[in-house]
């Protein structure tokens, strides 16, 4: 009778012991939340808008690093992508607010004007000295139409033209890889590939939302 009442408390003892730690397993466990909800960054512009502005940038930085590589081939044919591109911008989306969609005519004016002499004229200096007057305008048009779908940086190269008679160029990024002087210059070869650097950024990019909006 006692070893029968003996078995009897130890079954109870580990039946009480597996219930406890079921228990405590159970409610400790963290539940799955699932994936983190992604980011959601609203621009003001339709999403066409956006991308047709950011084949322009895409076809751009093609066409000034081929100058960082004076491949005159490559400058012409990347300078006719960036030409279709500005052809096909968006730009009448801007309609509704007339200030902006006005203002913004003359710097795409001129920048067709531009890249149109990047393609024509027989050299690199020539095209190097459109490229300067291309960016600029590429530059105003841009701060124009706040684009907001990533930084820009505008580069100064302080002796693009000789010294002290600076170029300008836009960068996705705050490296140097300078077009004016490149990785084959007559004069400096490749030591000259890092000379300047950015002289502003230009950032109408919008903080990202929560893609649940009770998310903390």
């Amino acid at each position: 009778m006692k070893k029968l009442l003996a078995i009897i408390g130890i079954l109870v003892l580990f039946v009480a012991g597996y219930l406890l730690w079921a228990f405590k397993f159970r409610t400790g466990a963290k539940k799955d939340k699932g994936p983190e909800p992604v980011p959601l960054a609203v621009s003001k512009h339709s999403d066409g808008f956006n991308q047709s502005a950011e084949q322009v940038l895409s076809s751009y930085y093609d066409m000034t690093e081929a100058f960082v590589n004076w491949d005159s081939v490559k400058v012409n044919t990347t300078a006719a992508s960036l030409q279709s591109a500005l052809e096909a911008i968006k730009i009448d989306e801007l309609q509704p607010d007339t200030a902006i969609y006005q203002s913004s005519l003359d710097p795409l004016a001129n920048a067709k004007a531009q890249v149109a002499l990047v393609i024509s004229e027989p050299t690199l200096e020539k095209k190097r000295v459109a490229l300067n007057t291309l960016s600029e305008n590429l530059r105003l048009l841009m701060v124009i139409i706040k684009y907001d779908r990533a930084k820009m940086y505008w580069q100064e190269c302080p002796m693009a033209f000789g010294e002290d008679n600076s170029g300008f160029w836009l960068s996705k990024s705050d490296v140097v890889r300078n077009p004016y002087m490149g990785l084959k210059h007559p004069t400096y070869k490749d030591d000259m590939l890092q000379c300047g650097g950015p002289k502003d950024t230009i950032n109408f990019t919008v903080p990202l939302l929560p893609a649940n909006p009770e998310a903390k």
